[in-house]
């Protein structure tokens, strides 16, 4: 059996020191160390995915479709509103065929002032495309997201979380300043590649932390929790961070935390969040920028 072959016990030291080193972390903020002495940041984030989920697995049953579509015109003006009523920045990661399918739901987030982050293109898995293509469609996607937005971009949420080898020196080409989409730290983190420092920051997410797992789309995928299940185990998470001064990052989806007894828990769980003090409400890209800045500081 080759070595590409073998199974992972028979792997050499070499081998797998360097899978794990690829893509490594660094640098995690400090915790407590948030602008204008927040006692806690929180940063919302919402991935416009819509149809693209279905259309990416190559399916076109208007059933399925239907689904997605409910994000469009039901879920995202429900979560833009309930934002708009705490006054709470968020950043709404998009692939680029949804913001052509809904071109006024882009319109809406563009005129409430929230950052617009890349999600690919189709919503495509990185993990099934060659190098090249997950090259191509990454350029691809910030031409059109750049015009499509009205300003470049400067993070990326890969689809279905999916970062492969190739993404990290995708994401330096293309001049990003942040990803969200790995997970070794409750705190934002520099990313390291095969051990050398990018001055990529890591705004890291949680399936913890995120409404998918919880409510599946699919019928026969159990929805084990009740909402308001779920907004316990949300803010418990909140009171965590609060508590040790971290960051609290929630990932949402306009077609799934959309519905009725569902956008009550976001509405529960915002209005929890901002009956506390020292509340930071702030987008990605400024969690991004503000451990950059910190990690600049001289020592001590």
């Amino acid at each position: 059996m080759s070595n590409a072959q073998s199974a992972p016990w028979e792997w050499p030291e070499t081998r797998w020191r360097s899978m794990v080193a690829e893509v490594g972390a660094s640098n995690a903020l400090e915790l407590g160390a948030w602008p204008r002495n927040a006692t806690v940041a929180v940063a919302i984030s919402v991935d416009v995915d819509n149809e693209t989920l279905v259309l990416s697995r190559g399916m076109d049953g208007p059933g399925l479709l239907s689904q997605g579509q409910y994000g469009a015109r039901v879920g995202l003006p429900r979560v833009l509103e309930t934002l708009r009523r705490h006054s709470v920045p968020a950043t709404f990661f998009y692939p680029v065929v949804s913001t052509e399918l809904d071109p006024a739901g882009l319109a809406a987030v563009r005129a409430d002032g929230h950052e617009i982050g890349l999600h690919g293109w189709i919503h495509e898995k990185c993990g099934d495309l060659t190098a090249g293509q997950e090259r191509e469609l990454a350029l691809r996607s910030a031409e059109a997201m750049e015009v499509a937005a009205g300003a470049r971009p400067v993070g990326l949420r890969t689809p279905y979380w999916d970062f492969t080898a190739h993404t990290l020196p995708i994401i330096r080409e293309l001049g990003l300043e942040y990803d969200s989409s790995l997970m070794a730290d409750d705190q934002p983190y520099e990313l390291l590649h095969r051990d050398e420092a990018t001055g990529v920051t890591e705004v890291p997410v949680s399936w913890i932390r995120d409404d998918a797992p919880y409510f599946p789309d699919d019928a026969l995928g159990k929805q084990v929790l009740a909402p308001h299940e779920v907004l316990r185990i949300w803010q418990d998470e909140f009171d965590a961070a609060y508590a040790e001064g971290g960051l609290f990052t929630l990932a949402l989806h306009p077609h799934i935390i959309g519905h009725r007894s569902r956008i009550k828990v976001l509405r529960e769980l915002l209005a929890y969040i901002a009956a506390r003090p020292g509340v930071w409400f702030t987008t990605h890209a400024d969690v991004a920028r503000h451990a950059v800045a910190q990690r600049a500081r001289p020592a001590g």
